[in-house]
């Protein structure tokens, strides 16, 4: 399981994210504002997305909005505090799928996560993504230009898999480790360099060699 956690008390938030994946065996991305989450969700694909209500630079209600407005088809949790009526309406309004109220038990929190799970979810993502003469199945992990498939592995579809979704940023080696290998991984930052070059070398004819932009002292991008 995947899951990406909100939670802006520190102490809180660590204490869930080492439960999470004590208990699940998944991995999970921790941030601390509605900006970050909003971020990552889009970035990434997550089984789970739990949301905290209060947090700075974004709460969870408005980050769920925003998530759904821009057609995000992930699962969310809402964690809250506020447990009135009125609250848990406002919630499930905004496109939470699930409301959990604080303080709340890990256990229960693990029987929600596993009961969203069960239900038949739309994928996080549509399924291939076309750029240029480029096209990524991801459901297959194939990539095709025109009749020609390009051999990728794992690591290599995740990457420019990642870089196609954010085309116009530029992703630090950072990011690109925490979210094809995750932040714990004992993974040095030249093998990301590495990697990057692989593909490159399988990007044919030449002007998909120059797809990947190295960006000096930072990580890579792709042109909008």
């Amino acid at each position: 399981m995947k899951i990406l956690l909100a939670e802006d008390d520190l102490r809180l938030g660590e204490l869930t994210a080492h439960m999470l994946k004590k208990k699940t065996g998944g991995t999970v991305d921790w941030v601390t504002t509605g900006n970050d989450a909003f971020d990552y969700a889009m970035a990434s694909s997550y089984d789970v997305v739990v949301l905290d209500w209060m947090m700075p630079d974004g709460n969870g209600r408005d980050t769920c909005a925003k998530l759904r407005q821009v057609g995000y088809l992930g699962a969310v949790l809402m964690l809250t505090a506020r447990d009135a009526l009125q609250d848990r309406i406002e919630g499930l309004d905004s496109g939470a799928d699930d409301y959990l109220v604080k303080p709340f038990e890990m256990d229960e929190l693990l029987a929600r996560l596993r009961a969203l799970m069960r239900r038949t979810f739309v994928p996080l993502q549509e399924d291939v993504i076309r750029f240029r003469d480029l096209e990524l199945q991801r459901t297959s992990q194939i990539v095709r230009q025109g009749d020609r498939e390009i051999q990728l592995s794992p690591r290599e579809f995740q990457i420019l898999d990642l870089l196609l979704q954010n085309k116009g940023l530029t992703l630090s080696r950072e990011i690109i480790l925490d979210k094809v290998w995750g932040i714990d991984a004992e993974v040095h930052l030249k093998t990301i360099d590495a990697t990057v070059k692989l593909i490159r070398k399988k990007l044919e004819p030449a002007h998909l060699q120059g797809l990947i932009l190295s960006v000096r002292g930072v990580g890579y991008k792709i042109e909008a």
